[in-house]
């Protein structure tokens, strides 16, 4: 790692972009779980022996018929599929909606210092650059 001034500078803007890609990818999941909490809203309202598209994935649905709505099978994550009842699988959505917006708060908090540890370092180099530039004087 190079502690020098340029190496710090460059340092802090990679941590700013990667807290950045971090935002990214907080604010993609919240939109998911927000998508899914719609989606079992909807469900909810359904009557039973509805016909439906069911996502296998993404880009991919099957027909399906609606049995019933009380029990639904949730996503957590690496490949695992949890049953849970409606009311369960609502409150799942809401307490890692929330969890997601702690953290996307916590990432924006970070972020900022380190844009302006970066902004300061970039200002300090610029001084640093102008200080050690040769005077431009015509001799006469």
């Amino acid at each position: 790692m190079n502690w020098g001034s340029d190496g710090f500078a460059s340092n802090a803007f990679q941590e700013v972009v990667f807290l950045q890609d971090s935002l990214n990818n907080v604010w993609s999941a919240s939109t998911h779980l927000k998508i899914a909490s719609n989606a079992l809203l909807d469900l909810s309202l359904r009557p039973q022996g509805k016909q439906m598209l069911v996502p296998l994935i993404a880009s991919l649905y099957v027909p399906g018929t609606l049995d019933s709505a009380d029990k639904v099978v949730v996503d957590i994550g690496t490949g695992y599929f949890v049953e849970k009842t409606m009311a369960e699988g609502k409150e799942y959505c809401e307490r890692k909606m929330n969890l997601m917006k702690s953290n996307y708060d916590q990432l924006i908090e970070v972020a900022s210092k380190k844009k302006n540890i970066a902004d300061e370092a970039g200002a300090f180099l610029q001084a640093k650059l102008r200080q050690a530039a040769p005077t431009t004087e015509k001799w006469v």
